[in-house]
């Protein structure tokens, strides 16, 4: 039972401004979570948020970058569990960045869903990356606006 959460999204923004939003720290924790990102292959990193029992979830995810290539792919591994180092979660998520006229085709692949126990994880992700997906449109919405109106 392999469960992958694949979306796609257009933003009418060069692939330079949405890969900004994508690695980027203190952006990715406008849109996602507070986190100690880098771009750098090889890096372990977290994202953190509030606890939430009913999933096992600690409030960390645990992750390790595995690809980086600037404007077009980035991947990262993304583990949870209930703490003390016990991880039920064990996937990847991968975003690849596609030029088009007027903006950016974004891919997004979350796979990984293996276990039982991952389809609560699943199935609040697979709306919860849309609405990520929205809100780094949001953010670049209201930027372009800003220097468009400065």
């Amino acid at each position: 039972m392999k469960k992958v959460i694949k979306h796609q999204f257009f933003f009418s923004h060069p692939p330079e401004a949405v890969w900004e939003y994508l690695t980027k720290s203190e952006l990715m924790a406008q849109w996602l979570m507070k986190n100690d990102f880098q771009p750098i292959v090889g890096l372990d990193f977290q994202f953190r948020t509030g606890p939430i029992p009913s999933l096992d979830f600690d409030g960390i995810f645990y992750c390790k970058v595995l690809a980086v290539v600037p404007f077009k792919k980035l991947s990262y591994s993304w583990k949870s569990g209930p703490g003390e180092g016990k991880i039920t979660l064990d996937s990847v998520v991968e975003w690849k960045l596609e030029p088009k006229d007027k903006g950016t085709q974004v891919f997004l692949e979350h796979s990984g869903f293996e276990k039982k126990e991952n389809l609560n994880f699943y199935d609040g992700l697979l709306h919860g990356w849309v609405e990520k997906l929205q809100n780094i449109n949001k953010l670049l919405n209201a930027e372009q606006d800003e220097h468009t109106n400065a």
